[in-house]
């Protein structure tokens, strides 16, 4: 399973050179000190390979055509290693959304995708997974170009996982059908199960790849058709595989992409009147946004995959090793840009300590460094922006006397890397504790009692994820009830199986994705009514 094989990828680790880090420290000890200095801040990173991937691909899809925008501008793509420009992607604005919006219109209202059969419509979907396969290595080049993740995980889970993702909703496709249903009197009850129209749709900077699959593969398995906005951070994987699609045979304006920036192009799709759903991944404040527009425009649904603060509990019957080994995965897989992430670690006063000392040493063994490397665990951070919002909260951490126990700065001097981060002494009401950080930061704080844990675990407005860690069976049980979130893992975290259902609680959002829960987000249900002469049976 790519998940399991991603955590493997992501397990393994080089220790990086130890000298000072030049973070102030206050009203911590000297002997500290000390012990946090093991990363270099004026490390210099070796000069980054250049991928030998082609970028052919940086206009918007619209109608089945690579176009300029309607304005004539671009925005260039960065290189997160080096804050260089990788490309100039045509930007998108709200006339552009316009067209892509009637071009996916006159497919759904006048084209063949509606109304061919659903056995077709599989089919373009399994030739799509070939070719993804197919092209592997260029779009893992691509996506860790662009995103700064390691290419390791790229090329060996995340792309495998992409065509994964298409063969299940090929699968759905033609196994998607309606009711009949009984009634009190002499009637043909009916459901019928239709494909909800022109669906819009705004994938984060996170996981291009896989928010893709997440969006556009249960939408297309209904028949519909769609306009998809790519974060404006990471544009380039998302139009490189709409090419395969066109090459697997799906007609024009089926699928349209546009890139551009939220308060443009994001905001002209979520309100647009022709737009018949809007799905959106991304933080929990543009989601409200997004959901404002979608109900003054014309009421269109929505579904929001939102931001997360996840609790990982270590229980006091834990193998602390591996215990150890799965907290550092949960929260630092992918630069600790992952909205499930387990950024806050519950650890019993038992084992306590000594899964701290594991947990500090862990971190100090992380690899960081150039993701086209072998055995690099962890890039850069996507961009200048988010690299000084994790610096930020570092800084709210120690003046907050919690205690760093190792990183707390940059890594090198160039690029936007950050050093893996271990707090300790954490209490719950510190910024660090409440905020989405969405960096390398393990936040580590001490619980005695199950119900106690529970109550403080769920005291966040987010409700995402959380991960239990137990060997007991009813403290499993008890956890993953008590806990208020769409996903808990026990005894593994992040396994993202295409089957499994995702989605949050509270403010982590509206709808599931994957799965069959997914296809209802794409769905109409019509009741059909006829009246019966003379029925031989009702």
């Amino acid at each position: 399973m790519a998940a399991r094989r991603l955590s493997g990828v992501i397990s393994r680790s080089i220790s990086l050179r130890s000298s000072s880090s030049s973070i102030g420290y206050r009203g911590q000890k000297s002997s500290l000190i000390s012990e946090v200095q093991r990363f270099s801040t004026a490390a210099v990173l070796e000069q980054p390979i250049t991928p030998s991937v082609k970028i052919d691909y940086t206009q918007n899809l619209i109608d089945g055509k690579f176009v300029d925008s309607a304005s004539g501008k671009t925005f260039p793509t960065l290189d997160p290693r080096t804050g260089e420009v990788i490309a100039d992607v045509a930007e998108g604005d709200a006339e552009d959304i316009n067209r892509a919006v009637s071009a996916a219109r006159k497919a759904f209202d006048e084209g063949p995708w509606p109304k061919m059969t659903a056995y077709e419509r599989s089919c373009i979907l399994l030739r799509f997974a070939d070719l993804v396969e197919k092209h592997n290595d260029d779009i893992a080049s691509l996506e860790s170009w662009n995103s700064g993740k390691p290419y390791e995980q790229s090329a060996k889970a995340e792309v495998p996982t992409l065509a994964r993702l298409f063969r299940y909703y090929a699968g759905w496709a033609d196994k998607i059908h309606g009711l009949t249903v009984p009634a009190d009197g002499p009637y043909h009850v009916q459901t019928l199960h239709e494909p909800i129209g022109v669906a819009g749709q705004i994938i984060p900077w996170n996981f291009p790849l896989l928010m893709f699959a997440w969006k556009v593969g249960p939408a297309l398995a209904c028949g519909n058709t769609i306009v998809l906005k790519t974060a404006e951070q990471t544009p380039l994987t998302a139009l490189y595989v709409a090419k395969l699609f066109l090459e697997a045979g799906l007609p024009p304006g089926v699928l349209n992409i546009v890139s551009g920036y939220g308060p443009t192009a994001g905001a002209a799709l979520a309100s647009h009147m022709d737009v018949d759903k809007i799905a959106f991944t991304g933080s929990t404040e543009t989601g409200k946004i997004v959901q404002e527009l979608a109900a003054k425009s014309n009421l269109k649904p929505v579904t929001l995959e939102l931001g997360g603060k996840s609790p990982f509990i270590v229980c006091k019957d834990a193998d602390v090793d591996k215990a150890v080994e799965l907290a550092h995965f949960a929260l630092f897989f992918n630069q600790g840009q992952c909205c499930c992430a387990g950024s806050r670690t519950f650890v019993h006063e038992s084992v306590h300590d000594e899964f701290l000392e594991k947990a500090r040493a862990r971190a100090q063994r992380r690899s960081v460094g150039d993701p086209f490397r072998k055995g690099i665990e962890q890039g850069p951070q996507i961009d200048s922006e988010q690299f000084e919002k994790i610096l930020r909260y570092i800084r709210s951490g120690v003046d907050s006397n919690a205690t760093l126990e190792c990183g707390g700065d940059r890594f090198g001097s160039k690029g936007y890397y950050i050093q893996p981060t271990v707090f300790s002494n954490v209490k719950d009401d510190m910024l660090i504790a409440q905020d989405e950080i969405f960096g390398p930061v393990q936040t580590i704080l001490k619980f005695k009692e199950v119900d106690d844990v529970i109550k403080r675990a769920n005291a966040t407005r987010y409700g995402l994820a959380a991960g239990v860690f137990t060997q007991n069976i009813d403290t499993a049980n008890m956890l993953s009830r008590g806990l208020k979130a769409g996903t808990v893992w026990v005894n593994c975290f992040d396994v993202f199986d295409a089957a499994i259902p995702f989605g949050g609680y509270k403010m982590s959002g509206i709808g599931r994705e994957k799965g069959i829960y997914s296809l209802n987000n794409y769905l109409q249900v019509k009741a059909v009514v006829t009246a019966l002469k003379n029925p031989a049976w009702l």
